[in-house]
């Protein structure tokens, strides 16, 4: 036994040993495939339709409205079951005594005997309104949750194009102080050469290194802003926090069959799945309604079963009991009324819901016209001012390289003018593209963003 526990311990050290040279000898000679790797993801290459297909697809809110779906499909199995046969056996094999009472003094029972007892027990519904109601109100609660899925998920589609937006307005930003910087960087190059021929002073280059470094500065803030869009979007499509996303589409400057104002509400009113919803839900609380109003009428029921009973069960004979029952209600303490006017509230209040929900989208379609026609305009404005700004700094440039005397403030204003004058167009094209989302949202047409 000792010499068994010895050589058991002399195999394991030698096990040991031996997988340290390996590993030392692979870690030397470069092989590390026996070390856990970091996983490389390739980049993805991500367009506005194919953000909005994933969210649909991978979106936790989406999947949790389908959840729902379920649930009510469920809801409506059972009010249906509630009209079919609703059948239930049972097989019982007794021994009792019984209690024959008391003759003279003492009380006096029976000897112990068997019964066997097997029957089969039938109810079903031959007629009852408000049974009927209620499965068609759980039939619309479905479409309600149908549509109210469908809503969300427009929403999160929405709220996934601007996102997309916000990282294409990030990456115009970083371009846009680049080409800042680029141009700023040459005139410095010039400003450094007048220097050098004694024309320049070292105030004119402080102010250009000053501007330089606020460029750089706002590039930062924009490079922040990008791997922020970026981090929305990776949590909206339910992607891997690691994920490297890069966005290809860009932007629309200039959008074209704009629908007028009649036409876009009738689009809206359509297609927004808020409208069919509500709609749907005033049918529901008229059919809950219907459905206890409904109790007061009369209701008929069959009842059946059939059985074998005796000592045992090869002695059993075979029983029936068969019955139409016809209730009628009477009187329940006025709980049926109070329902019943619970109900009758209900009714009232989805309809002016309906009401409240019309106005939201009268409203979200005129102010999405009314966003996207001012964009247009500001987008043609901005242009037409990077133009003029990009003409004043060209001919501050050769005054300041031909004209000896020529003031550097010229220079610095023509700078600042197309810095802001780029800006301005950046945040034109994305409140463009913005109202042209906004539209798509208010009019119920997202699936056509491309």
């Amino acid at each position: 036994m000792r010499y068994s526990l010895l050589q058991c311990g002399f195999n394991l050290c030698v096990a040991v040993l031996c997988a340290a040279d390996f590993v030392s000898a692979g870690i030397q000679s470069g092989d590390t495939s026996t070390l856990s790797r970091p996983s490389v993801h390739q980049p993805l290459h991500l367009t506005l339709k194919g953000a909005l297909s994933a969210a649909v697809d991978n979106n936790p809110d989406i999947l949790l409205y389908k959840e729902r779906i379920r649930e009510a499909q469920g809801q409506v199995q059972t009010q249906f079951g509630a009209m079919l046969p609703n059948l239930s056996a049972n097989v019982r094999q007794t021994r009792q005594t019984n209690f024959l009472g008391t003759i003279g003094i003492a009380p006096v029972r029976t000897g112990p005997f068997s019964i066997f007892d097997a029957r089969i027990s039938a109810t079903q519904n031959l007629f009852s309104l408000s049974l009927i109601q209620r499965w068609r109100a759980s039939r619309e609660s479905l479409h309600v949750t149908e549509q109210e899925s469908e809503a969300r998920k427009f929403d999160t589609m929405a709220t996934v194009a601007l996102a997309y937006m916000e990282g294409v307005k990030a990456i115009a930003l970083i371009n846009m102080h680049e080409a800042n910087q680029q141009v700023m960087n040459e005139l410095l190059g010039t400003v450094k050469q007048r220097q050098r021929g004694g024309v320049a002073t070292g105030l004119e280059i402080a102010r250009l290194e000053a501007q330089i470094a606020a460029e750089r500065q706002q590039g930062v803030s924009a490079r922040y802003e990008f791997e922020h869009a970026k981090l929305t979007l990776i949590n909206l499509l339910a992607l891997p926090s690691d994920s490297a996303l890069v966005l290809t589409d860009q932007w629309l400057t200039d959008i074209r069959d704009v629908p007028p104002s009649q036409e876009a509400m009738e689009t809206a009113l359509n297609q927004r799945p808020e409208v069919h919803a509500q709609a749907t839900r005033m049918k529901t609380a008229e059919l809950t309604y219907s459905s206890i109003t409904g109790e007061r009428v009369p209701s008929l029921l069959a009842q059946g079963e059939y059985g074998l009973i005796g000592n045992r069960w090869n002695n059993a004979l075979d029983t029936y009991n068969l019955a139409v029952v016809l209730q009628i209600p009477i009187f329940d303490g006025a709980q049926r009324e109070g329902r019943a006017a619970q109900a009758r509230s209900q009714v009232q209040q989805e309809m002016l819901r309906m009401k409240s929900v019309l106005n939201q989208v009268t409203m979200e379609v005129h102010d999405a016209l009314a966003s996207l026609t001012a964009a247009q305009e500001q987008v043609g404005i901005a242009q037409a001012g990077l133009q003029m700004a990009t003409k004043e700094l060209d001919l501050a440039r050769e005054r300041y390289a031909v004209i000896t005397s020529a003031s550097h403030f010229e220079l610095t204003n023509g700078l600042s003018a197309v810095a802001r004058a780029r800006e301005n167009l950046v945040n034109a094209l994305f409140q463009l593209n913005a109202a042209r989302v906004n539209l798509a949202r208010s009019t119920g047409s997202l699936q056509t963003l491309n």
